[in-house]
């Protein structure tokens, strides 16, 4: 299991070239202000600032004690 993904979409919420305004807003250096899922040619991946999807919790429920013994 990697901790990075190889085929990220682009966006300009995590582009090395923007800074957030907001959840719905990025200021580009190269668009000016713009929405944070839309992207560019210029963009640069920058992870510190991708939050990557938090892991499914298992489920437990359909479990029997049965399956818990040797």
């Amino acid at each position: 299991m990697s901790l990075f993904q190889k085929d990220i979409e682009p966006r300009c919420a995590y582009c090395a070239r923007g800074y957030t305004l907001d959840n719905d807003q990025v200021a580009c250096a190269k668009k000016g202000v713009v929405n944070a899922g839309s992207s560019c040619r210029a963009f640069k991946y920058d992870p510190l600032k991708r939050v990557p999807p938090r892991p499914v919790k298992p489920d437990f429920s359909k479990l029997k004690d049965e399956d818990f013994t040797l």
